[in-house]
């Protein structure tokens, strides 16, 4: 693989696992609306391991705060913050894991890699992105974070395993119908990502594995530093941008982007 594709892949990775427009639905369409070719299951793993680390150092001391609490998990006894705060990223991320295992195991996730059902999850979800933001209070905050609230937005979480949707879209989407404000909800949906992430690198990784060699690790490890500067650039853009501005300049992008690719699919 060339290092501008490389380059290309990681940099399409970083900037859009965490703004609300499906990183995944991007990385479909890299290879199916150019000639390079699809990058594969390790180069997806990498990626996903800049961006893990990304999100991990821009939210440090939250991820700090839930390590901890991971031993009261494992003990079953919640004594503080943390602890509770594990429990919820724990109870958010069970959905997720359950379906995409059935997808795995169904052959039902190749199915839906197609320009059509990103299209239509692009303005179908666009549109809910933008009611929620716009219906939704502003009065919770991420603290007040609960365990009902955790397998809500887990549900939420796991209709984005159909390309196209976003996880940090719909996620914040379910945040903002709870009434959580714009910069907590995007905080959630980071947090909530970490396990997500690694949760399916982990399974991505058993078919890695089998399959890896000394080129496809260098490449690799190329892709996880530049995916995770750009995941990086673009958790500091989000966060601030939405200290004045609402989600709604993300939903025009899909809005556009999912127009053209029905134009494309069916014409």
């Amino acid at each position: 693989m060339t290092l501008f594709h490389i380059f290309l892949l990681a940099v399409i990775q970083g900037i859009t696992e965490f703004l609300p427009i499906s990183s995944s639905g991007h990385l479909i369409l890299l290879p199916a609306l150019t000639p390079l070719e699809d990058q594969g299951l390790a180069l997806d793993v990498a990626v996903h391991i800049g961006t893990l680390f990304a999100v991990c150092w821009y939210f440090r001391t939250d991820v700090a705060l839930a390590a901890r609490g991971i031993p009261e998990l494992l003990r079953g006894r919640i004594d503080s913050r943390g602890g509770f705060l594990a429990l919820c990223l724990l109870v958010a991320t069970i959905p997720v894991m359950i379906l995409g295992l059935i997808f795995k195991l169904t052959g039902m996730m190749e199915l839906m890699r197609s320009i059509a059902v990103i299209g239509w999850m692009m303005i179908i979800f666009g549109i809910v992105l933008y009611l929620t933001d716009r219906m939704g209070q502003q009065t919770r905050t991420a603290p007040s974070w609960t365990l009902k609230h955790a397998l809500y937005l887990g549900l939420w979480q796991a209709v984005a395993l159909i390309p196209g949707t976003s996880r940090s879209g719909i996620v914040i989407s379910g945040a903002r119908a709870l009434g959580y404000a714009r910069h907590d909800a995007a905080k959630l949906s980071m947090l909530m990502s970490i396990p997500t992430i690694i949760a399916s690198g982990a399974l991505m990784t058993v078919d890695v594995i089998r399959i890896a060699d000394w080129d496809v690790a260098r490449d690799g490890a190329i892709a996880a530093v530049i995916s995770f500067f750009a995941a990086w650039a673009a958790l500091v853009f989000m966060m601030k941008l939405l200290q004045s501005v609402s989600f709604t300049p993300y939903v025009l992008y899909r809005l556009a982007l999912g127009g053209v690719l029905l134009f494309i699919a069916y014409t």
